[in-house]
Parts: C-alpha cells; sequence; structure tokens
C-alpha cells in the first residue's frame, strides 16, 4: 500500500485525492456515544488536534492500487471513539508542548488500533463493526488479514519518520503485546479453569498496551519528565484494564442496535471473560452447572440465559467493581499532572468508561 504522504517532508510523488475521514469533526466525536453531547464541550480544546489527525488519517487511506479503493474506503468509515489519539493529545497537552509529532502519532496509534479491529473480527467470526458489514464477510478472510497487515506496517512507517526512535520502541513493543495477548487469550479459548491472573494479563497485552503506549507517547513528545511519562503510561495502563472489563461486561449484556458490532462473540468462541471466570470459581453450584451446559452443548451459547445466571449471581457486580478499581487507580496517576483543562478532558474520559453503551 503506498503512502500518499511522505511525512520526512519528501513529497515527490503524486497522489490522488484523499478519502475524507475528518471532514466533519462535530459528527464524528458526537456520533458516538462515548463522547455524548454533553460531554462534547469538554473536547474543544484537543478539537483542532484530533482534525489534524483525522486529515493524516484520511490521506494514509490512500492507495496507487484502484483495486483497494473500495476495501479502504470501507474501513474509512470505522470512525469509532477516537480514544487512543484523544488521550495521546490530551496527555500532551496537559504535560508540555504539542507538536506536529502528536498528530503523525495519533494517527498511527488509531490505524493500528482499526488493524487489529480488522484482525479481531476474523478471529471472532464477527459479522458487524461500528454498525457496518466487517471487512472479511465482504472480502474474505484473506483480503481483510493482509488488511489489516498493511495498516499496522503503515503505521510502522510513519513513526519511522519521527525526529528520535522512541515511537518505534514503544509502537513495536505495543504491537508485539497485542498479538501476544491475543494468542494467549486462543490459547485459553475453552479453559473452565482459567485464572483471573491470566485474564488481566490477556487484556493487559489486547486493550491496555496500546491506551497505555498513547499516553506515554503524548507526554514523551511533549518533553515532560520520565516520571511523569511514567505516570501517564501507568494511566493509560489502568484505563485500557477498566475499558476491556467494561467492553466484555457489554458482549455479555449489551444492545448490539448501540454497541454497533457483534455480541456473544466471547461466548461463541469460548473466550473466558471476568464475569464467567467469577462465577465459575466462586458462584453458586446451580448456576455454574447451568453456564457449562448452556457453553457445552455445542449450540450457540443464548446470551439471555447467561445474562440472567450472570447477573442473579452478582458476577457482573463483580466484573464492575474490578473496574472501578482500575479506573480509581487511573484518576491517582493523574495527580502527577498539574490542573489544567487537559487534565480534565482526562479525568472526563475516565469517567466515561464505565458509563458506555457502546
Amino acid at each position: 500500500m503506498e503512502r500518499a504522504v511522505h511525512l520526512s517532508g519528501n513529497n515527490d510523488k503524486p497522489h490522488s485525492e484523499p478519502f475524507e475521514m475528518g471532514h466533519n469533526m462535530n459528527a464524528s466525536l458526537t456520533s458516538n456515544l462515548f463522547f455524548t453531547p454533553e460531554r462534547f464541550d469538554s473536547m474543544l480544546p484537543i478539537r483542532s488536534d484530533l482534525e489534524h489527525v483525522e486529515r493524516i488519517i484520511s490521506r494514509e487511506l490512500v492507495s496507487k492500487h484502484k483495486e483497494f479503493t473500495d476495501i479502504l474506503h470501507h474501513v474509512s468509515q470505522y470512525k469509532g471513539k477516537r480514544l487512543r489519539p484523544a488521550l495521546l493529545l490530551a496527555c500532551a497537552h496537559a504535560s508540555g508542548l504539542v507538536n506536529e509529532s502528536h498528530w503523525v502519532l495519533g494517527a498511527a496509534v488509531e490505524l493500528i488500533h482499526t488493524a487489529s479491529l480488522v484482525h479481531d473480527d476474523v478471529l471472532d467470526s464477527a459479522h458487524m463493526r461500528r454498525h457496518l458489514p466487517a471487512v472479511h464477510t465482504l472480502w474474505g478472510t484473506k483480503s481483510a488479514v493482509l488488511l489489516g497487515d498493511c495498516l499496522f506496517t503503515n503505521a510502522f512507517q510513519m513513526t519511522s519518520n519521527l525526529e528520535n526512535n522512541r515511537a518505534c520502541k514503544v509502537i513495536g513493543r505495543s504491537a508485539h503485546r497485542i498479538c501476544e495477548g491475543e494468542l494467549l487469550q486462543s490459547f485459553h479459548s475453552g479453559d473452565m479453569n482459567m485464572t483471573e491472573a491470566t485474564y488481566y494479563d490477556i487484556i493487559d497485552g489486547k486493550t491496555a498496551e496500546m491506551i497505555s503506549a498513547s499516553c506515554e507517547l503524548g507526554a514523551a513528545y511533549a518533553g515532560a519528565s520520565e516520571p511523569v511519562i511514567d505516570s501517564m503510561a501507568s494511566f493509560g495502563r489502568n484505563l485500557g484494564m477498566a475499558f476491556q472489563i467494561a467492553d466484555d461486561i457489554l458482549d455479555l449484556v449489551g444492545h448490539e442496535n448501540l454497541t454497533g458490532k457483534s455480541l456473544g462473540t466471547d461466548l461463541d468462541q469460548k473466550k473466558l471473560t471476568l464475569p464467567i471466570i467469577w462465577l465459575l470459581q466462586h458462584g453458586p453450584e446451580s448456576d455454574k452447572n447451568k453456564f457449562k451446559t448452556l457453553l457445552g452443548n455445542g449450540l450457540p451459547v443464548q446470551r439471555a440465559q447467561v445474562k440472567n445466571i450472570l447477573s442473579e449471581s452478582g458476577a457482573i457486580d463483580y466484573a464492575k467493581n474490578k473496574a472501578e478499581q482500575f479506573i480509581a487507580s487511573g484518576k491517582r496517576d493523574l495527580q502527577a499532572l498539574a490542573p489544567s483543562a487537559y487534565r480534565s478532558i482526562l479525568h472526563d474520559i475516565t469517567d466515561q468508561i464505565l458509563n458506555r453503551s457502546c
């Protein structure tokens, strides 16, 4: 996939007009329930930076090969929460000076996230992503896997053009941890004895690592001190752990028309998440037996029955409580920052993690 813009400044090749992912930032942010209308005003301090990120993403999703036009346009519509770029930019503003490197990094972490979603949908046999058909359902598994690989490598190439190599090291580490987390999860598929510690190891890799990297890079490229950078990395990790626990709860009890993606895929793939792990280790024997029967009968799991078992046993409440503990730790990390509108944005995003329906 040829990059349409050479971020090193040697833009000596003609390129076609990009897909305009960022033409309407207001619609992009308010269309998703994570950034609810009453919260939108709190994002205004970083809105112009997010617009720069959107423009870079648009330019990166262009190829000289006309055969790629439809698939790239499709994935360009996967406009989600933009959580990672928003955190990166807010951490940058809150801890130092923002520069063009932050816009490139914001686009890079979002492309890596999008690549992981394309691959996840293949692994989970999910059919919907952000209210659209998953890539593999339209172009097949091979094309979806290769597209994800292109997005990954494109992000690496973007970071390689920055002045120092910290981004390359952090992004490389995070990509490795993402794959490691997914692989660990696959090895424990159907493992009724999986521990809570193993679950945390999995989600630390597949989700928390990249959110942590986003916050770390935002602070690092803003010239923050190493203690502040470490605090921002810790903040992102705590936020990411809480985010994934909340996501796993939604997979069990959420509504597809709100989330915009296929739900119940964890159950169908026999991936045990925190509410289920707690149920199997600490729940009433009757509930354990009911759940094992549902999971082991070889048929698609009935989410309504599972939801009732998990809700009534206290498993959902337990998982929510754990997510709240991670959120509380993340808020303590924010104390490393001086009070500012940008620290308020980070605090605001933190509060939204547990109060979302998508």
